[in-house]
């Protein structure tokens, strides 16, 4: 079993099928997992933990174990699943004994050749892709990414968030449910954390602002609440306890503390040295004011006058942040230290650069947020909310896009829930029947006019509702720029990482497309973030010594009165002489005039 050979079988087939039997009967355990590979004649039995397997319904002769008897039994809840289990109704196959199998989709498709039969082909799916309406109309690949996508969407994700502290968190103001659903969306219990909102959706191109998957917002629905949302950071200090009976404090820093910020960033502590609610604070604000002991207190420190004084270790708001101060929380750890959480939450309004998606894959940032007046309308007067390029339907193939467009349309205007669900939805026909009586086109196009001039449009333009999703990618959080900064203590390069107000690297490729551009100046520029000027002796071609106060020269090697000369070079470049040089390599370098 699991790999080791165990024995032999003379008749291979009958072999398997008996142990099937067996296992359906519940002599043998459900667990096991029995194939035959008729290429090596071999059968194989598996019961290793981990591998994947999923419930089937067994058919004999044509016909499904599970009966209406069975469906009934399980509504009054007289049986469980289990006891469809022991009973042989309902088995799991792992992927060698699936090979082995036909399986079927619906009832209505089975022969006397097949041996299961789907529950549901939504089983085949995963919980949030099960959530994807129409999905069986796109490609593979969409469906995935559709599923992905609603795992980054804001949403509303619990009901308690206010008391909460949980780090980087997005909430949306006006959640709503889908006007096109599954049934996963009754039996997930999605109602009570939705994560989108239904608006209605022109696809056509606007001045060339919808390019390459962008959308365009109208900005009637953003200030009308559309993808409004708010972002919680929770800040956290601690009251740290020291050897030697030491211990931090929080409270507003002293003018003698080592490391004292300035009066202003320290404007907003109250007496107890936190933060009050509802202060609007920015970068460089403290939130917490907090002193700890001098770091160093071993040998003669501790006789030093300097050893008396506390340095600085506030918490602060970090580079590029902002926001207003929306909870404060003073506890105790485990430990019996004092904590204090403060909760900073963020307005964040839909801006350019916002990533937005359908359930279907078809994500696109923000390329324009266009006046309400200025926004194309249809003959009945409805603007739509978001507009939607055309060219990210025919290489992506996601026709569930267009069917929840057509879809959300009728249900909007009949007042009812679209099923939509995977291989069991309502069909397209029925849908554009139901829009045809009710005054619209069948086919989801209507004449729109121009917002601006007011000129009808020579094509009718497809415009529906649908549900879209705003994601966790915002331009608040990643926006990143920076002249002069910090730099780091070895390299003097500067500093990685948007938090640490870090430099933004310039890599082999983008180097080449300047090469390309015979721009040298420019490249020479953009290479010099650790510019220095390095002594080197003319005689042995080591790092030599300048001594500015003094004026004079000297070499390591050579001594006194040496010649020097002043040369420029990366600080990387000198930082690798001297660890060549700690391998006891000579580095020389020798140097010839510019001129």
């Amino acid at each position: 079993m699991s790999g080791k050979f165990v024995g032999t079988a003379e008749n291979p087939q009958e072999f398997v099928s008996r142990v099937i039997g067996e296992r359906r009967k519940g002599a043998i355990s459900e667990n096991v997992n029995i194939s035959y590979n008729e290429d090596s004649d071999e059968v194989n039995v598996e019961a290793a933990k981990g591998r994947l397997r999923r419930p089937l319904i067994v058919v004999r002769d044509g016909k499904p174990l599970l009966t209406e008897q069975h469906i009934r039994q399980l509504e009054k809840k007289e049986i469980t699943w289990s006891d469809l289990i022991k009973q042989g109704i309902i088995e799991y196959l792992d992927t060698a004994e699936e090979d082995s199998a036909l399986t079927a989709f619906f009832e209505a498709e089975l022969t006397q050749k097949h041996t299961h039969l789907e529950i549901t082909p939504l089983a085949m799916f995963g919980l949030i892709t099960a959530l994807v309406p129409y999905a069986n109309f796109n490609s593979a690949q969409k469906v995935n990414t559709g599923s992905k996508n609603q795992k980054q969407a804001l949403g509303f994700y619990a009901a308690n968030y206010l008391i909460r502290m949980d780090m980087d968190v997005n909430l949306l103001h006006y959640p709503q449910m889908p006007v096109v659903k599954s049934v996963m969306h009754d039996i997930s219990g999605y109602e009570k954390h939705p994560s989108g909102q239904n608006i209605i959706v022109a696809v056509m191109s606007y001045k060339g602002y919808n390019m390459e998957d962008a959308v365009i917002i109208n900005k009637g629905s953003i200030e009308r609440g559309f993808g409004r949302g708010s972002y919680y950071r929770p800040m956290i200090a601690e009251k740290l306890r020291y050897s030697g009976g030491l211990e931090d404090e929080i409270e507003i820093p002293g003018k003698d503390v080592k490391g004292y910020k300035s009066e202003r960033d320290y404007r907003y502590l109250e007496d107890d040295g936190i933060i009050y609610p509802e202060a609007k604070v920015r970068e460089g604000d403290v939130v917490i004011g907090k002193t700890s002991p001098p770091r160093f207190l071993s040998g003669m420190d501790q006789y030093r006058l300097a050893s008396d004084t506390r340095r600085e270790s506030s918490v602060g708001m970090k580079h590029g942040e902002e926001g207003i101060i929306d909870t404060i929380l003073i506890t105790e750890n485990e430990e019996g230290n004092k904590l204090i959480q403060v909760k900073i939450r963020d307005e964040r309004v839909p801006e350019v650069g916002d990533k937005f998606t359908s359930r279907h894959g078809q994500k696109g940032v923000v390329g324009l947020i266009v006046p309400h007046s200025d926004m194309p309308f249809t003959v009945s007067g409805i603007v739509p909310d978001l507009l939607f390029s055309p060219h990210g339907i025919p290489s992506r193939m996601t026709m569930a896009h267009l069917i929840e467009l057509l879809a959300g349309k009728t249900g909007a205007l009949s007042g009812r829930y679209i099923n939509g669900t995977l291989f069991d939805s309502e069909p397209e026909e029925a849908l554009r029947k139901e829009l045809l009586g009710l005054g619209f086109r069948d086919n989801g196009l209507e004449t729109m006019h121009n917002g601006e001039t007011g000129e009808k449009f020579r094509v009718r333009i497809f415009v529906g509702s649908m549900y879209y999703l705003k994601l966790k990618h915002m331009v608040a959080n990643k926006i990143h720029s920076r002249a002069r900064g910090p730099i780091q203590l070895l390299t003097r390069q500067p500093t990685e990482g948007r938090a640490k107000e870090g430099g933004l690297r310039l890599g082999e490729m983008e180097k080449d497309t300047f090469v390309a551009h015979g721009t040298s100046l420019l490249l020479k520029e953009r290479f010099d973030s650790d510019r220095t000027i390095v002594p080197i002796c003319e005689a042995c071609g080591l790092v030599a010594i300048h001594d500015e106060f003094r004026k004079r020269n000297y070499c390591q090697n050579c001594g006194e009165t040496v010649e020097i000369s002043f040369i420029e070079v990366s600080y990387a470049f000198k930082l690798m002489l001297d660890e060549l040089k700690s391998m006891c390599i000579y580095p020389k370098l020798q140097l010839k005039s510019k001129y």
